[in-house]
């Protein structure tokens, strides 16, 4: 398959870079950039020399199979209409196709959405809990990167009425990848190296994703407190999550429920009791690490998430759903476990 990505010079783009190279089933034959048109990839990024990835382009995108867009919200959607009419299937990595109601992702991303007429066509692409509605589709939404964790840790039970919808409390930290490759005062080495902080309190674009996804599942609008934090590290989320358990269910139910959902499931790993997700369990893979506990004195379940952000929580997702788009095994190109220590 030819494929092609717009945006590769980001964190994401890179990674989709580096894990492609290891897909035995494809030709990457179009990397996109407007700001280092005409460089030669492997000068720009050494780390892949000898891949043969030739200059950067920003020109009419070729024909393709598939092409993946990491690019900032607002960028992708008004272009997406003529890259499906000439067939080649899309997965967005951006914002601009996650949720289903243009005013919405007005109100939250301050922009006019260039495409409203596309958001009935895309599918959000979570494969774990959306697989058979992802297979053989055109438009993809790869999911945020605190979404993915959230939306997994909660949806199954959610679904089956094992926790309350009213009082969800998500409390996610994030490494420092997840701002994107662009300066920031906020992003610099000075401003992070032994900081702990809180952002977007109250204001992340993030949040009425989550709310999508999660009101459907409990089949009933919902609302969350959803607080990120930046951590000095490079790459990982970490979700902790607070949910009212519902009444007669027990810490068993809430986990019968999970390996219910998640049985077979290559890339989502419920841990033995004791054992808590970290995020170099899942560094660098695409891998998923969940726990949870009920307390007995609140009556409140904690579930804990991990991943990496740039790989479950963006291009290794975003390969995932290529695979399922293109009837390719889903896990071809993914075989990487995390990085240890």
């Amino acid at each position: 398959m030819k494929v092609g990505i717009i945006g590769a010079t980001g964190y994401t783009g890179q990674e989709l870079v580096r894990l492609l190279q290891q897909h035995p089933e494809i030709e990457l034959v179009y990397l996109g950039s407007s700001s280092n048109s005409g460089v030669i990839y492997e000068e720009l990024f050494p780390q892949f020399s000898g891949l043969g990835a030739g200059k950067l382009q920003d020109e009419q995108v070729p024909d393709l199979d598939v092409l993946f867009c990491a690019l900032p919200h607002g960028l992708t959607a008004g272009r997406t209409a003529e890259w499906l009419n000439r067939g080649i299937k899309v997965i967005d990595l951006g914002a601009d196709f996650r949720l289903k109601d243009a005013a919405v992702y007005e109100a939250w991303y301050k922009v006019t959405h260039p495409a409203p007429e596309l958001l009935s066509e895309a599918v959000y692409g979570l494969p774990e809990l959306y697989r058979e509605q992802i297979l053989g589709k055109q438009l993809i939404a790869n999911p945020g990167c605190y979404p993915t964790a959230t939306i997994l840790a909660l949806a199954p039970l959610l679904r089956k009425g094992l926790i309350q919808k009213d009082g969800l409390i998500i409390d996610a930290k994030s490494g420092v990848s997840g701002a994107g490759r662009s300066a920031t005062l906020g992003n610099h080495f000075s401003e992070v190296n032994e900081n702990f902080k809180a952002y977007g309190v109250a204001s992340h674009r993030h949040t009425p994703e989550i709310e999508q996804q999660l009101g459907a599942a409990a089949g009933a609008e919902l609302l969350v407190n959803f607080t990120p934090h930046l951590v000095p590290m490079i790459r990982g989320i970490l979700a902790t999550i607070y949910a009212q358990v519902s009444p007669g269910v027990t810490e068993e139910d809430l986990k019968a429920c999970w390996q219910e959902q998640y049985e077979g499931e290559e890339f989502v790993h419920i841990l033995p009791d004791g054992l808590w997700p970290q995020t170099k369990l899942a560094a660098g893979s695409n891998h998923v690490f969940l726990q949870l506990k009920v307390d007995p004195r609140t009556g409140r379940a904690i579930l804990v998430s991990a991943l990496d952000n740039l790989v479950k929580g963006a291009s290794g997702q975003a390969i995932q759903n290529m695979n399922l788009i293109c009837g390719l095994p889903e896990n071809m190109g993914l075989g990487a476990r995390g990085l240890w220590p």
